[in-house]
């Protein structure tokens, strides 16, 4: 996955803003006020994207590409590499997985 289609993607769900809220590279996307997904814009090796702490751990331990969040809360967090065993369709269900974990509209 690219950049681009990563942004397409995270814009593609209801209620998402894009902001460089850290510094003028870090690409931060939201739900709800709630961060889901960041990436840094010039070297767009990874992606933080927020885990269930379970699976976070299983997905560290299937995937070399899964690493803990880096400079994120470890425990909740997860660093995706794009160039590595992670596939784009699982990229994607993650994405989605931490978009469903911070936003539901449909909860009260």
């Amino acid at each position: 996955m690219n950049i681009e289609d990563f942004r397409k993607y995270c814009l593609s769900k209801s209620e998402v803003t894009e902001g460089f809220p850290f510094d003028n590279k870090t690409l931060v996307f939201k739900a709800g006020n709630k961060m889901f997904a960041l990436c840094d814009i010039e070297e767009f090796d990874f992606i933080n994207l927020k885990c269930d702490p379970e699976r976070a751990i299983e997905l560290r331990e299937q995937y070399v590409g899964v690493k803990p969040g880096y400079h994120m809360n470890k425990t909740h967090w997860n660093s995706v590499y794009v160039d590595m065993d992670v596939k784009d369709d699982l990229l994607r269900e993650l994405i989605d997985h931490s978009y469903e974990l911070i936003y539901n509209p449909n909860k009260k």
